[in-house]
């Protein structure tokens, strides 16, 4: 597997009638492909995995791999609250071709530093997948330290972290285990600009599910150090980094993708669609993101 930088997309789940809608998942890759996405997560916090059956889970992957083909890679999110369940769904994960696990801290048992170190080792060594540490406090209760993600990145099999607080010093303290086998990668849309400029390899987003061209021009002008640029693309983005923190994600990002035309506004229990308050606005943001995003993929086809 290729290093994983740049502008990589958390995809979210499209549902129809309570099922998944393949077509609308399969427009919803190609968007991002033409849009040059550099890589897919699938079936992470975006694509609602608590909501998904085993079945699902796999046929997810086994479509978002044969949609690629090999063109970008792809990961999916196999983390769970307990270390047997993630090695597990690591495994189903590689028999579905997927190109490495994005593994998210434990949730809800609050495990130590020492129970995380020996968590993570034990999904790189039996999981048959390279694995990107996910490290979200506000989701999970459980913060990996910089001291602990410092350890598994000299390990071998663990290739990355998506490192979602947005904070000065934890991005510096993150940037800073970089390595030829350990890429840093933000996991939070309104700080990402701010951690590629200090060295970060890129970006899980949860914001190029609609928008990925600006989101990939975002990643090159901040990795390639051309700061004014880099700037402007962000203050852009803002308005859309600000509607998908409105209600908790994917619910924003959802209604966006309704209102692309990339499948229902639809998300299952407890997560209910876009609160009406939200929906004006929603309108006004994509309205002011989609003459661009609408060209530009005319151009890519």
């Amino acid at each position: 597997m290729k290093r994983l930088s740049g502008s990589i997309c958390a995809l979210a789940t499209p549902f129809r009638g309570g099922a998944l809608d393949l077509d609308a998942f399969a427009r919803l890759i190609d968007q991002q492909l033409a849009g040059g996405t550099q890589g897919l997560v699938v079936a992470g916090s975006t694509g609602e995995a608590h909501a998904l059956d085993n079945d699902e889970f796999e046929t997810l992957v086994r479509s978002a791999v044969e949609r690629v083909a090999g063109r970008v890679p792809v990961l999916a999110g196999t983390g769970t609250a307990n270390t047997r369940k993630t090695i597990a769904a690591t495994r189903r994960a590689r028999a579905c071709g997927a190109d490495a696990a994005l593994v998210v801290t434990p949730y809800y048992v609050r495990p130590t530093q020492e129970g995380l170190l020996r968590h993570f080792s034990e999904v790189a060594e039996n999981g048959g997948l390279p694995v990107v540490l996910y490290n979200v406090p506000t989701r999970t209760g459980t913060d990996l330290l910089p001291q602990t993600a410092a350890r598994l990145a000299r390990q071998a099999g663990v290739v990355g972290i998506k490192e979602a607080r947005g904070d000065h010093e934890r991005i510096a303290d993150i940037v800073a285990l970089k390595n030829p086998q350990f890429s840093i990668l933000s996991g939070d849309d309104p700080s990402c600009m701010r951690a590629m400029l200090a060295g970060a390899d890129g970006v899980i987003s949860v914001a190029a599910n609609a928008a990925p061209r600006p989101l990939r021009d975002l990643c090159d002008a901040a990795r390639g150090g051309n700061v004014e640029a880099a700037r402007s693309i962000d203050d852009a983005l803002a308005p859309l980094y600000e509607l998908i923190g409105v209600e908790p994600n994917p619910i924003p990002v959802k209604w966006c993708l309704h209102l692309l035309g990339l499948g229902e506004a639809e998300l299952r229990l407890p997560l209910l669609e876009l609160s009406p308050i939200h929906r004006e606005r929603a309108a006004r943001v994509m309205a002011a993101l989609s003459d661009g995003i609408q060209v530009r993929q005319s151009d890519a086809a």
